[in-house]
């Protein structure tokens, strides 16, 4: 019996490769020295990440300037007065907003795979944005010269393209980061906000094969960022069954912080594809303590009482850095979390095998 175990994403970024983002940006450190940072902290995520017995690695996000914000690197057509996501302690991120069309990515999540592909001897996993995060960037009272029609189908295509880019440089899977799902029924209650982010998801999965699909999966969670979060107070089941209906075949759902889990877990069963695999949380992101395998171990044997075995799988409840200045959790926390993920796993795995 083998109960698989991914990472979701982030790694805490060193404190020499942060100095060195901060200093590039003031225009005091070439480009070539930042290189230089990034395949240092690279090389070293892989190796810590393959040192714990992950199966499958990432780099952790190492390069990128947040989950969110990769694919607008180097636009010129953004403004910086966007949508403000207000977290728990106070703290806000602010997307941009999207101030001319034609909507381009500027960077494709497929881009990051052969700096990590020089240091992996396991698979790699790569995240990408969701359509529905990237549709936020529209703004309310719409442009002119471009109808958001054009916007979304633009945003379809460049989904696709950055999906589809992971997959032409070697990844074994793909991440839809959908941490805004939960938000959306926090924002709108009634729900047709998250239908809409539902239908714009699933056009993009369309796009993919019965068996590509198989290979993709989606993230969710209340939102990680400085160990705060930004919607862990709405109810789970007003999300859990909308988001099944994506046509993905993994989900990597936060469990491990949850108020009720046993509740979500019931929700999770009720409406769990046959075809799908859950991928259920068993690190806490947000607390700083390190989970021991045994605590690891029990919140998989309870997520088992309502799932198939053959469907489960184990992940963290979201990244531990999603955004490049979020230093909350050290990395020498987040590889320890990591660690007791696994070795928990096995744990559970040996219950369940007798």
């Amino acid at each position: 019996m083998l109960i698989p175990s991914e990472p979701v994403g982030s790694i805490p970024r060193p404190v020499e490769l942060q100095d060195a983002m901060l200093a590039h940006a003031r225009g005091e450190l070439a480009t070539a020295a930042l290189e230089v940072q990034f395949d240092a902290a690279v090389r070293d995520t892989i190796e810590r990440f393959e040192a714990t017995g992950s199966k499958v690695v990432s780099d952790g996000e190492q390069t990128k300037p947040s989950f969110a914000t990769y694919p607008l690197a180097g636009l010129d057509n953004l403004a910086s007065d966007g949508v403000v996501i207000p977290f728990a302690d106070g703290h806000t991120r602010q997307l941009p907003r999207l101030s001319a069309g034609p909507f381009r990515y500027g960077a494709l999540a497929g881009s990051y795979l052969p700096r990590a592909r020089k240091f992996a001897t396991r698979p790699l996993k790569q995240a990408v944005i969701s359509a529905s995060a990237m549709s936020l960037l529209y703004p309310v009272n719409g442009l002119a010269d471009y109808p958001q029609e054009a916007f979304l189908a633009d945003l379809v295509h460049q989904s696709v393209a950055d999906i589809r880019s992971c997959f032409d440089n070697g990844a074994c899977c793909v991440q839809i980061d959908f941490t805004e799902g939960r938000l959306a029924v926090k924002l709108d209650p009634s729900k047709e906000l998250l239908q809409q982010f539902i239908d714009l998801n699933n056009r993009v999965l369309a796009e993919f094969s019965p068996e590509e699909r198989r290979n993709i999966g989606v993230h969710t969670c209340p939102g990680g960022d400085h160990d705060s979060t930004h919607s862990a107070d709405v109810d789970y089941g007003e999300l859990i069954p909308m988001l099944l209906s994506l046509d993905a075949g993994r989900f990597y759902m936060q469990m491990a912080s949850e108020a009720n889990p046993q509740s979500a877990l019931k929700v999770i069963a009720e409406h769990l594809g046959p075809e799908q695999r859950v991928f259920i949380g068993v690190i806490d992101v947000v607390n700083e303590t390190v989970e021991s395998p045994e605590i690891v171990r029990d919140r998989i044997l309870m997520a088992a009482e309502h799932i198939p075995v053959e469907q489960l799988g184990t992940t963290d409840d979201c990244g531990f850095s999603p955004f490049s200045d979020d230093i909350a959790t050290s990395r020498d926390t987040a590889f320890a979390k990591i660690s007791a993920r696994l070795r928990g796993t096995h744990l559970a795995e040996a219950i369940l095998a007798r």
